[in-house]
């Protein structure tokens, strides 16, 4: 697969991702206070700070799949099978099951955000994370702009050919 086709479908899953969570979130910042300031954490105090972490599967049959981790305790918490995607979670764990969206899977970290799609008060701003890992002399595709504030993405491939995926929603 090459990477322009990984770019494209990366893309396309964090739109896909990213629609429906911040509806989610929208309905939930309704019911809640939140902070009106985000309070970015400096990197210097400790290890950066990825946010949720998740992994999103290319399945073959959805329903299948849906049933197959449901049987090992997993609760549907977000998407539709209409859609062809399904967001699992069981306790902190989730995984996302997509039919037909993409090619192999792609881990996913979402800066500002805990497994319940919560904004954390304090974290990493993309950028930053972005800056780190450049840094280190790694590849990054799509860049963020690094100009702009709120909610961007990039991707990189680890050694074996992993796509990670890092999509900050706000």
């Amino acid at each position: 697969m090459n990477k322009k086709t990984i770019l494209i479908i990366g893309v396309i899953t964090s739109f896909v991702l990213g629609f429906y969570i911040n509806t989610l979130l929208a309905k939930q910042i309704n019911k809640e206070k939140t902070q009106s300031n985000v309070k970015i954490k400096n990197q210097k105090e400790g290890s950066m700070q990825l946010g949720a972490f998740s992994m999103s599967l290319s399945v073959k049959d959805i329903n299948a799949s849906k049933e197959f981790y449901e049987s090992i305790g997993f609760q549907v918490f977000a998407g539709s099978l209409k859609q062809n995607y399904l967001i699992m979670k069981n306790g902190n764990a989730l995984i996302g099951i997509f039919q037909g969206m993409f090619e192999g899977n792609i881990l996913t970290f979402n800066p500002g955000w805990d497994e319940n799609a919560k904004n954390l008060d304090n974290f990493d701003d993309i950028r930053e994370i972005q800056k780190h890992i450049k840094s280190k002399g790694i590849k990054v595709y799509p860049e963020a702009d690094e100009t702009t504030q709120g909610p961007a993405s990039f991707m990189l491939t680890d050694p074996d050919g992993n796509v990670i995926l890092f999509d900050q929603h706000r």
